[in-house]
Protein backbone atom coordinates (compact mmCIF):
# COMPACT_ATOMS: atom_id res chain seq x y z
CA UNK A 1 0.00 0.00 0.00
CA UNK A 2 1.35 3.21 -0.91
CA UNK A 3 0.28 7.23 -0.14
CA UNK A 4 -1.07 9.65 -2.48
CA UNK A 5 -2.02 13.16 -2.07
CA UNK A 6 -5.69 14.47 -2.37
CA UNK A 7 -4.21 17.19 -4.50
CA UNK A 8 -2.96 14.98 -7.19
CA UNK A 9 0.69 16.51 -7.24
CA UNK A 10 2.98 14.98 -4.79
CA UNK A 11 4.96 11.73 -5.41
CA UNK A 12 3.36 8.36 -4.28
CA UNK A 13 5.56 7.68 -0.76
CA UNK A 14 5.18 4.95 1.65
CA UNK A 15 2.84 4.58 5.33
CA UNK A 16 5.80 5.83 7.63
CA UNK A 17 6.73 8.85 5.21
CA UNK A 18 3.29 9.73 5.17
CA UNK A 19 3.22 9.66 8.46
CA UNK A 20 6.57 11.28 9.26
CA UNK A 21 5.72 14.57 7.18
CA UNK A 22 2.15 15.24 7.83
CA UNK A 23 0.55 17.04 5.04
CA UNK A 24 1.81 16.43 1.48
CA UNK A 25 4.56 19.01 -0.25
CA UNK A 26 1.40 20.20 -2.88
CA UNK A 27 -0.69 21.22 0.31
CA UNK A 28 -2.99 18.01 -0.02
CA UNK A 29 -4.04 15.91 2.65
CA UNK A 30 -2.33 11.77 2.40
CA UNK A 31 -4.58 9.04 1.72
CA UNK A 32 -3.92 5.16 0.85
CA UNK A 33 -4.14 4.51 -2.19
CA UNK A 34 -7.31 1.66 -1.61
CA UNK A 35 -8.75 0.13 1.42
CA UNK A 36 -8.37 -3.50 3.05
CA UNK A 37 -11.40 -5.00 3.22
CA UNK A 38 -12.81 -6.91 6.41
CA UNK A 39 -14.94 -9.86 5.97
CA UNK A 40 -17.74 -11.44 7.95
CA UNK A 41 -14.60 -14.11 8.95
CA UNK A 42 -12.39 -11.27 10.20
CA UNK A 43 -15.31 -9.55 12.08
CA UNK A 44 -15.93 -12.23 13.89
CA UNK A 45 -12.50 -12.58 15.30
CA UNK A 46 -12.74 -8.89 16.35
CA UNK A 47 -16.09 -9.50 18.00
CA UNK A 48 -13.91 -12.29 20.03
CA UNK A 49 -11.28 -10.32 20.38
CA UNK A 50 -9.68 -7.18 23.24
CA UNK A 51 -9.14 -3.72 21.87
CA UNK A 52 -5.69 -4.02 21.49
CA UNK A 53 -5.96 -7.06 19.14
CA UNK A 54 -8.68 -5.29 17.31
CA UNK A 55 -6.40 -2.31 16.91
CA UNK A 56 -3.67 -4.53 15.67
CA UNK A 57 -5.61 -6.17 12.96
CA UNK A 58 -7.08 -3.29 11.57
CA UNK A 59 -4.28 -1.30 11.71
CA UNK A 60 -1.93 -3.63 9.89
CA UNK A 61 -2.67 -3.51 6.39
CA UNK A 62 -2.30 0.37 6.45
CA UNK A 63 1.50 -0.51 7.43
CA UNK A 64 3.37 -2.52 5.68
CA UNK A 65 6.88 -1.40 6.57
CA UNK A 66 5.83 -2.65 10.07
CA UNK A 67 6.25 -6.03 11.39
CA UNK A 68 3.35 -7.74 12.93
CA UNK A 69 5.70 -7.85 16.56
CA UNK A 70 6.15 -4.25 15.65
CA UNK A 71 2.44 -3.14 15.29
CA UNK A 72 1.88 -5.51 18.36
CA UNK A 73 4.28 -3.29 20.73
CA UNK A 74 3.02 -0.36 19.38
CA UNK A 75 -0.57 -0.73 20.32
CA UNK A 76 0.68 -2.54 23.98
CA UNK A 77 1.79 0.61 24.77
CA UNK A 78 -0.57 3.05 23.47
CA UNK A 79 -3.33 1.13 25.29
CA UNK A 80 -2.68 -0.19 28.36
CA UNK A 81 -2.91 1.48 31.46
CA UNK A 82 -2.76 4.88 30.39
CA UNK A 83 -6.58 4.17 30.59
CA UNK A 84 -8.60 3.96 33.48
CA UNK A 85 -10.90 1.29 31.62
CA UNK A 86 -9.64 -2.32 30.83
CA UNK A 87 -11.93 -1.69 28.04
CA UNK A 88 -10.16 1.38 26.59
CA UNK A 89 -13.15 2.38 24.63
CA UNK A 90 -16.53 0.67 26.44
CA UNK A 91 -19.76 1.40 24.96
CA UNK A 92 -22.57 2.34 27.94
CA UNK A 93 -26.27 1.32 26.74
CA UNK A 94 -28.90 3.41 28.39
CA UNK A 95 -31.79 1.15 26.03
CA UNK A 96 -32.38 -1.51 23.43
CA UNK A 97 -30.98 0.91 20.38
CA UNK A 98 -28.83 3.22 21.88
CA UNK A 99 -25.20 3.31 23.36
CA UNK A 100 -22.60 6.15 24.21
CA UNK A 101 -19.39 5.00 22.91
CA UNK A 102 -17.19 6.53 25.66
CA UNK A 103 -13.69 7.76 24.35
CA UNK A 104 -12.61 9.49 26.91
CA UNK A 105 -10.58 7.16 29.33
CA UNK A 106 -7.50 7.64 28.08
CA UNK A 107 -4.47 10.33 30.41
CA UNK A 108 -6.57 13.98 28.78
CA UNK A 109 -10.28 12.40 29.09
CA UNK A 110 -10.60 12.96 25.47
CA UNK A 111 -11.33 11.13 22.50
CA UNK A 112 -8.21 12.12 21.01
CA UNK A 113 -6.26 10.04 23.48
CA UNK A 114 -7.39 7.39 21.48
CA UNK A 115 -4.81 8.45 18.78
CA UNK A 116 -2.88 10.48 20.20
CA UNK A 117 -1.21 7.78 22.32
CA UNK A 118 -0.24 5.88 19.49
CA UNK A 119 0.40 9.04 16.98
CA UNK A 120 4.03 9.72 18.85
CA UNK A 121 5.08 6.20 19.27
CA UNK A 122 3.99 5.67 15.38
CA UNK A 123 5.76 8.69 14.34
CA UNK A 124 8.91 7.93 15.93
CA UNK A 125 8.93 4.60 14.49
CA UNK A 126 8.15 6.09 10.98
CA UNK A 127 11.41 8.32 11.42
CA UNK A 128 13.70 5.18 12.10
CA UNK A 129 12.24 3.92 8.80
CA UNK A 130 12.48 6.78 6.83
CA UNK A 131 16.07 7.45 8.01
CA UNK A 132 15.15 11.10 9.54
CA UNK A 133 18.43 12.65 11.08
CA UNK A 134 16.60 16.01 11.79
CA UNK A 135 14.57 16.27 14.77
CA UNK A 136 10.98 16.94 14.56
CA UNK A 137 8.86 19.74 15.80
CA UNK A 138 5.40 18.98 15.67
CA UNK A 139 2.80 22.46 15.16
CA UNK A 140 -0.65 21.99 16.82
CA UNK A 141 -3.43 24.12 16.39
CA UNK A 142 -6.47 23.02 18.63
CA UNK A 143 -9.66 23.60 19.56
CA UNK A 144 -9.59 22.03 22.44
CA UNK A 145 -8.66 18.76 23.31
CA UNK A 146 -5.90 17.88 20.48
CA UNK A 147 -3.68 20.29 22.33
CA UNK A 148 -3.16 18.42 24.96
CA UNK A 149 -3.70 15.16 23.99
CA UNK A 150 -0.55 15.85 21.81
CA UNK A 151 0.89 17.50 24.78
CA UNK A 152 0.77 14.37 26.55
CA UNK A 153 1.52 12.06 23.77
CA UNK A 154 5.13 13.76 22.91
CA UNK A 155 6.08 14.95 25.93
CA UNK A 156 10.02 14.22 26.93
CA UNK A 157 9.84 11.92 23.18
CA UNK A 158 13.44 12.01 22.25
CA UNK A 159 14.32 13.62 19.18
CA UNK A 160 11.07 15.65 18.61
CA UNK A 161 9.58 18.85 19.91
CA UNK A 162 5.93 19.89 20.24
CA UNK A 163 4.51 23.55 20.27
CA UNK A 164 0.40 23.85 20.56
CA UNK A 165 -1.55 27.02 19.26
CA UNK A 166 -4.82 27.58 20.54
CA UNK A 167 -8.01 30.65 20.77
CA UNK A 168 -7.34 33.06 23.38
CA UNK A 169 -10.90 32.72 25.00
CA UNK A 170 -12.17 30.05 22.97
CA UNK A 171 -11.45 27.06 24.99
CA UNK A 172 -13.07 25.79 28.47
CA UNK A 173 -10.77 26.51 31.86
CA UNK A 174 -10.20 23.02 32.30
CA UNK A 175 -8.89 22.49 28.78
CA UNK A 176 -7.00 25.81 28.76
CA UNK A 177 -5.62 24.23 32.17
CA UNK A 178 -4.52 21.11 30.77
CA UNK A 179 -1.95 22.61 27.86
CA UNK A 180 -0.27 25.81 30.11
CA UNK A 181 0.47 23.40 32.83
CA UNK A 182 2.31 20.28 30.87
CA UNK A 183 5.14 19.03 32.06
CA UNK A 184 8.36 18.24 29.23
CA UNK A 185 11.37 20.15 28.53
CA UNK A 186 10.39 19.61 24.86
CA UNK A 187 6.65 21.38 24.93
CA UNK A 188 5.68 25.06 24.21
CA UNK A 189 2.29 26.52 24.02
CA UNK A 190 0.69 29.56 23.27
CA UNK A 191 -2.79 31.47 22.97
CA UNK A 192 -3.46 32.84 19.42
CA UNK A 193 -5.66 36.26 19.18
CA UNK A 194 -8.86 35.21 16.82
CA UNK A 195 -10.36 31.45 16.82
CA UNK A 196 -9.83 28.05 15.78
CA UNK A 197 -9.91 28.51 12.30
CA UNK A 198 -6.81 31.56 12.80
CA UNK A 199 -4.79 29.42 14.32
CA UNK A 200 -5.13 26.67 12.23
CA UNK A 201 -4.66 28.91 9.19
CA UNK A 202 -1.55 30.51 10.76
CA UNK A 203 -0.02 26.24 11.57
CA UNK A 204 -1.42 25.42 7.81
CA UNK A 205 0.85 28.46 6.21
CA UNK A 206 4.13 28.38 8.01
CA UNK A 207 3.92 24.45 6.56
CA UNK A 208 3.73 25.61 3.26
CA UNK A 209 6.14 28.43 4.13
CA UNK A 210 9.62 26.86 1.91
CA UNK A 211 11.65 29.85 3.05
CA UNK A 212 11.14 29.53 6.34
CA UNK A 213 11.70 24.98 6.17
CA UNK A 214 14.84 25.97 4.68
CA UNK A 215 15.71 28.12 7.52
CA UNK A 216 14.61 25.27 9.77
CA UNK A 217 16.54 22.24 8.27
CA UNK A 218 19.46 24.38 8.77
CA UNK A 219 19.16 24.26 12.11
CA UNK A 220 18.59 20.41 11.79
CA UNK A 221 14.53 20.64 12.40
CA UNK A 222 11.69 19.66 10.13
CA UNK A 223 8.22 20.40 10.69
CA UNK A 224 5.09 18.27 11.39
CA UNK A 225 1.32 17.32 12.60
CA UNK A 226 -0.52 15.61 15.09
CA UNK A 227 -3.49 17.58 13.61
CA UNK A 228 -5.72 15.12 12.21
CA UNK A 229 -4.53 16.19 8.26
CA UNK A 230 -1.65 13.64 9.31
CA UNK A 231 -2.54 9.87 8.44
CA UNK A 232 -0.93 8.74 11.62
CA UNK A 233 -3.92 10.43 13.84
CA UNK A 234 -6.43 9.80 11.74
CA UNK A 235 -6.14 5.54 11.25
CA UNK A 236 -6.27 5.02 14.72
CA UNK A 237 -9.81 6.39 14.87
CA UNK A 238 -10.53 3.50 12.47
CA UNK A 239 -10.31 0.67 15.22
CA UNK A 240 -12.87 2.49 17.53
CA UNK A 241 -15.64 2.01 15.30
CA UNK A 242 -15.01 -2.02 14.43
CA UNK A 243 -14.73 -1.91 18.51
CA UNK A 244 -18.35 -0.43 19.24
CA UNK A 245 -19.73 -2.54 16.37
CA UNK A 246 -18.79 -5.74 17.83
CA UNK A 247 -19.41 -4.58 21.39
CA UNK A 248 -23.04 -3.75 20.07
CA UNK A 249 -22.86 -7.46 18.55
CA UNK A 250 -21.58 -9.12 21.63
CA UNK A 251 -24.32 -7.38 23.69
CA UNK A 252 -27.35 -9.33 21.96
CA UNK A 253 -28.87 -5.83 20.26
CA UNK A 254 -27.64 -6.43 17.25
CA UNK A 255 -26.63 -9.92 14.91
CA UNK A 256 -23.68 -10.02 13.30
CA UNK A 257 -24.43 -8.30 9.94
CA UNK A 258 -26.71 -5.97 11.07
CA UNK A 259 -26.41 -2.33 10.70
CA UNK A 260 -25.71 0.26 12.92
CA UNK A 261 -26.02 3.89 12.76
CA UNK A 262 -23.38 6.27 14.10
CA UNK A 263 -23.92 9.90 15.09
CA UNK A 264 -20.76 11.71 15.75
CA UNK A 265 -20.17 15.26 16.86
CA UNK A 266 -18.06 16.69 14.58
CA UNK A 267 -15.95 19.93 13.87
CA UNK A 268 -12.53 19.32 11.87
CA UNK A 269 -14.51 15.76 10.15
CA UNK A 270 -11.53 13.42 11.25
CA UNK A 271 -13.76 11.42 13.65
CA UNK A 272 -16.51 10.63 11.67
CA UNK A 273 -14.28 10.48 8.21
CA UNK A 274 -12.84 7.39 10.12
CA UNK A 275 -16.03 6.05 10.87
CA UNK A 276 -17.28 6.10 6.94
CA UNK A 277 -13.82 5.02 6.20
CA UNK A 278 -14.52 1.41 8.50
CA UNK A 279 -17.97 1.48 6.70
CA UNK A 280 -15.83 1.44 3.13
CA UNK A 281 -13.73 -1.17 4.56
CA UNK A 282 -16.88 -4.00 5.25
CA UNK A 283 -18.19 -2.99 8.29
CA UNK A 284 -22.15 -3.29 8.36
CA UNK A 285 -23.00 0.54 9.40
CA UNK A 286 -25.76 2.18 8.12
CA UNK A 287 -24.98 6.28 8.14
CA UNK A 288 -23.65 8.53 9.95
CA UNK A 289 -25.16 11.18 11.29
CA UNK A 290 -23.25 14.63 11.13
CA UNK A 291 -24.11 16.85 14.18
CA UNK A 292 -22.81 20.36 14.25
CA UNK A 293 -22.81 22.90 17.02
CA UNK A 294 -24.28 26.73 15.73
CA UNK A 295 -21.15 26.34 14.37
CA UNK A 296 -22.89 24.12 11.48
CA UNK A 297 -21.08 24.77 7.86
CA UNK A 298 -21.32 21.19 7.44
CA UNK A 299 -24.92 20.74 8.41
CA UNK A 300 -25.72 23.21 5.59
CA UNK A 301 -23.13 21.34 3.44
CA UNK A 302 -24.86 17.72 3.57
CA UNK A 303 -28.44 19.56 2.95
CA UNK A 304 -27.02 21.67 -0.08
CA UNK A 305 -23.60 20.81 -1.80
CA UNK A 306 -22.24 24.21 -0.84
CA UNK A 307 -19.36 24.74 1.81
CA UNK A 308 -19.70 28.06 2.68
CA UNK A 309 -17.57 29.15 5.05
CA UNK A 310 -18.74 32.62 5.12
CA UNK A 311 -20.77 33.09 8.11
CA UNK A 312 -20.45 34.38 11.46
CA UNK A 313 -17.84 32.13 13.90
CA UNK A 314 -20.02 30.72 17.12
CA UNK A 315 -18.04 30.85 20.52
CA UNK A 316 -20.07 27.77 21.99
CA UNK A 317 -20.69 25.68 25.24
CA UNK A 318 -18.61 22.88 23.18
CA UNK A 319 -15.79 24.84 21.84
CA UNK A 320 -14.01 21.12 20.33
CA UNK A 321 -16.51 21.40 18.30
CA UNK A 322 -15.95 25.57 16.78
CA UNK A 323 -14.88 24.93 13.57
CA UNK A 324 -15.75 26.45 9.75
CA UNK A 325 -13.03 25.11 8.00
CA UNK A 326 -13.01 21.09 8.26
CA UNK A 327 -9.76 20.23 6.44
CA UNK A 328 -10.69 16.03 6.77
CA UNK A 329 -13.71 16.94 4.19
CA UNK A 330 -11.07 17.37 1.53
CA UNK A 331 -10.32 13.47 2.13
CA UNK A 332 -13.76 12.22 1.87
CA UNK A 333 -14.00 14.51 -1.24
CA UNK A 334 -11.31 12.64 -2.82
CA UNK A 335 -12.44 8.85 -1.78
CA UNK A 336 -16.13 9.94 -3.18
CA UNK A 337 -14.64 11.42 -6.34
CA UNK A 338 -11.28 9.73 -7.40
CA UNK A 339 -10.47 13.10 -8.98
CA UNK A 340 -7.38 14.96 -7.41
CA UNK A 341 -8.15 17.80 -9.88
CA UNK A 342 -11.54 18.45 -8.66
CA UNK A 343 -10.62 18.28 -4.84
CA UNK A 344 -7.53 20.64 -5.64
CA UNK A 345 -10.03 23.07 -7.17
CA UNK A 346 -12.47 23.09 -4.95
CA UNK A 347 -9.75 23.76 -1.99
CA UNK A 348 -8.71 26.98 -4.04
CA UNK A 349 -12.01 27.96 -4.53
CA UNK A 350 -12.38 27.58 -0.28
CA UNK A 351 -8.67 29.36 -0.04
CA UNK A 352 -9.96 32.26 -2.46
CA UNK A 353 -13.71 32.79 -2.29
CA UNK A 354 -14.89 31.29 1.36
CA UNK A 355 -16.98 28.86 -0.80
CA UNK A 356 -16.84 25.80 -3.08
CA UNK A 357 -20.09 24.08 -4.82
CA UNK A 358 -19.50 20.28 -5.09
CA UNK A 359 -22.98 19.93 -7.69
CA UNK A 360 -26.09 17.29 -7.30
CA UNK A 361 -23.57 13.99 -8.21
CA UNK A 362 -21.31 14.44 -5.56
CA UNK A 363 -23.61 15.44 -3.26
CA UNK A 364 -25.73 12.49 -3.78
CA UNK A 365 -22.96 10.33 -3.07
CA UNK A 366 -22.49 12.09 -0.32
CA UNK A 367 -25.80 12.13 1.40
CA UNK A 368 -25.84 8.35 0.29
CA UNK A 369 -23.78 7.80 3.54
CA UNK A 370 -24.17 11.07 5.82
CA UNK A 371 -27.32 13.05 7.46
CA UNK A 372 -26.76 16.05 9.57
CA UNK A 373 -28.14 18.20 12.19
CA UNK A 374 -27.51 20.85 14.64
CA UNK A 375 -27.88 21.60 18.07
CA UNK A 376 -27.66 25.15 19.47
CA UNK A 377 -26.13 25.82 23.68
CA UNK A 378 -29.61 26.15 24.96
CA UNK A 379 -30.56 22.33 23.42
CA UNK A 380 -27.27 20.93 24.21
CA UNK A 381 -28.37 21.82 27.88
CA UNK A 382 -31.55 20.47 27.85
CA UNK A 383 -30.31 17.04 26.30
CA UNK A 384 -27.53 17.04 29.20
CA UNK A 385 -30.64 17.39 31.47
CA UNK A 386 -32.96 14.81 29.86
CA UNK A 387 -30.14 12.06 29.57
CA UNK A 388 -29.56 12.79 33.31
CA UNK A 389 -32.97 12.33 34.44
CA UNK A 390 -33.82 9.73 31.83
CA UNK A 391 -30.78 7.47 32.07
CA UNK A 392 -28.69 8.92 35.06
CA UNK A 393 -26.17 8.94 32.69
CA UNK A 394 -23.43 11.82 32.59
CA UNK A 395 -22.77 13.38 29.69
CA UNK A 396 -20.51 16.73 28.01
CA UNK A 397 -21.44 19.35 25.79
CA UNK A 398 -20.06 17.93 22.56
CA UNK A 399 -21.58 14.52 23.11
CA UNK A 400 -24.92 16.37 24.14
CA UNK A 401 -24.88 17.84 20.94
CA UNK A 402 -24.88 14.52 19.10
CA UNK A 403 -27.26 12.66 21.45
CA UNK A 404 -29.75 15.85 20.90
CA UNK A 405 -29.30 15.41 16.59
CA UNK A 406 -29.70 12.10 17.15
CA UNK A 407 -32.99 12.85 19.39
CA UNK A 408 -34.55 15.03 17.19
CA UNK A 409 -33.89 12.77 14.43
CA UNK A 410 -35.69 9.62 15.67
CA UNK A 411 -38.68 12.22 16.76
CA UNK A 412 -39.27 13.24 12.95
CA UNK A 413 -38.36 9.63 11.75
CA UNK A 414 -35.30 10.38 10.24
CA UNK A 415 -33.59 7.29 12.44
CA UNK A 416 -35.20 4.54 13.68
CA UNK A 417 -32.86 1.74 14.22
CA UNK A 418 -29.88 1.20 16.78
CA UNK A 419 -27.35 4.18 16.93
CA UNK A 420 -24.30 4.49 18.66
CA UNK A 421 -23.52 8.24 19.89
CA UNK A 422 -19.88 8.82 19.94
CA UNK A 423 -18.99 10.64 23.08
CA UNK A 424 -16.03 12.32 22.78
CA UNK A 425 -14.99 14.04 26.20
CA UNK A 426 -15.57 13.78 30.17
CA UNK A 427 -18.45 15.70 31.53
CA UNK A 428 -15.71 16.71 34.00
CA UNK A 429 -13.94 18.89 30.58
CA UNK A 430 -16.93 21.56 31.21
CA UNK A 431 -18.24 21.41 34.39
CA UNK A 432 -19.63 24.75 34.38
CA UNK A 433 -21.53 24.12 31.14
CA UNK A 434 -23.06 20.52 32.74
CA UNK A 435 -23.68 22.12 36.36
CA UNK A 436 -25.37 25.00 34.67
CA UNK A 437 -27.62 21.84 32.73
CA UNK A 438 -28.55 19.96 35.71
CA UNK A 439 -29.66 23.46 37.31
CA UNK A 440 -27.11 24.08 40.05
CA UNK A 441 -24.93 26.84 40.24
CA UNK A 442 -21.67 27.41 38.02
CA UNK A 443 -19.96 30.48 39.70
CA UNK A 444 -16.64 29.42 39.98
CA UNK A 445 -13.38 28.84 37.76
CA UNK A 446 -13.76 25.23 35.69
CA UNK A 447 -11.25 23.66 38.52
CA UNK A 448 -12.85 24.23 41.14
CA UNK A 449 -16.84 23.31 40.20
CA UNK A 450 -14.95 19.70 39.51
CA UNK A 451 -16.01 18.80 43.32
CA UNK A 452 -19.40 20.73 42.93
CA UNK A 453 -19.98 17.91 39.89
CA UNK A 454 -19.11 15.39 41.94
CA UNK A 455 -21.15 16.59 44.85
CA UNK A 456 -24.42 16.99 42.46
CA UNK A 457 -24.31 13.85 41.01
CA UNK A 458 -22.39 11.56 42.98
CA UNK A 459 -19.79 10.63 40.07
CA UNK A 460 -15.93 10.56 40.14
CA UNK A 461 -14.03 12.69 38.38
CA UNK A 462 -11.48 11.33 36.34
CA UNK A 463 -7.81 11.89 38.47
CA UNK A 464 -5.68 13.62 35.75
CA UNK A 465 -8.71 16.52 35.60
CA UNK A 466 -8.66 16.45 39.80
CA UNK A 467 -5.10 16.65 39.93
CA UNK A 468 -5.44 20.10 38.19
CA UNK A 469 -6.00 22.02 40.99
CA UNK A 470 -2.81 24.06 42.09
CA UNK A 471 -0.89 23.51 38.88
CA UNK A 472 1.63 25.92 38.62
CA UNK A 473 0.90 27.80 34.53
CA UNK A 474 3.87 27.38 32.94
CA UNK A 475 2.61 28.78 29.24
CA UNK A 476 1.38 32.97 29.52
CA UNK A 477 2.06 33.99 26.16
CA UNK A 478 -0.47 35.05 23.37
CA UNK A 479 0.50 36.04 19.65
CA UNK A 480 -1.55 37.22 16.56
CA UNK A 481 -1.85 34.95 13.88
CA UNK A 482 0.99 36.60 11.49
CA UNK A 483 3.09 36.52 14.55
CA UNK A 484 2.70 32.80 14.75
CA UNK A 485 5.92 31.77 12.42
CA UNK A 486 7.94 34.18 15.35
CA UNK A 487 6.90 32.03 17.72
CA UNK A 488 7.90 28.71 16.38
CA UNK A 489 11.15 30.27 15.10
CA UNK A 490 11.82 31.03 18.81
CA UNK A 491 11.01 28.04 20.14
CA UNK A 492 13.29 26.11 17.44
CA UNK A 493 16.20 28.65 18.22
Amino acid sequence: MEYLSTRGAAERVSASSAIAHGLAPDGGLYVPDSLPRVDGRELELLRRSGYRERAERIMAPFLPEFTAGEISALCAAAYGDNFDSPLTAPVRFVDSGTGYLELWHGPTSAFKDMALQMLPRLLVSSLKKCGERRGVCILVATSGDTGKAALEGFADVEGARILVFYPQGGVSDVQRLQMVTQRGVNVGVSAVEGNFDDAQAGVKRIFSDADFARVLDGRGWFLSSANSINWGRLLPQIVYYFSAYCDFVNSGRIAMGERLDFCVPTGNFGNILAGWMAREMGLPAGKFICASNENNVLTDFIGTGVYDRRRPFHMTESPSMDILVSSNLERLLYFLSGDAGRVSRWMGELAREGRYDVGAEMLGRIRGAFGAGCCDDARTEREIARVWREHGYLIDTHTAVASGVLADARAKGEQSGPCCVVSTASPYKFCASVLSALGEAADAPGVELIGRLEAATGTKAPAPLAALAGAEERFTGCTAPEGMRDVVDAFLS
